[in-house]
């Protein structure tokens, strides 16, 4: 399994894919807001997402597992 991972601190604004679905390496996966800035997190590999751990309005860390590949 891969591990998909915030790059900044930020709250989770946008959720753009869901458990079971097909992923390309590069998508955008979710949005994170930092500062008024919205951030795009992009899939790390090629997949089917398995899991998604975070919440649209969830504040997350640098480095927490936003979501997993398979």
């Amino acid at each position: 399994m891969k591990e998909i991972v915030s790059s900044m601190a930020g709250t989770v604004f946008n959720i753009l894919a869901s458990t079971g679905d097909e992923v390309t390496e590069g998508q955008t996966i979710l949005v994170l807001e930092s500062m008024k800035m919205e951030i795009p997190v992009e899939s790390t590999g090629s997949g089917k997402i398995a899991e998604i751990r975070v919440a649209v309005g969830d504040f997350v860390n640098e480095g927490d597992v936003l979501a997993t590949l398979e």
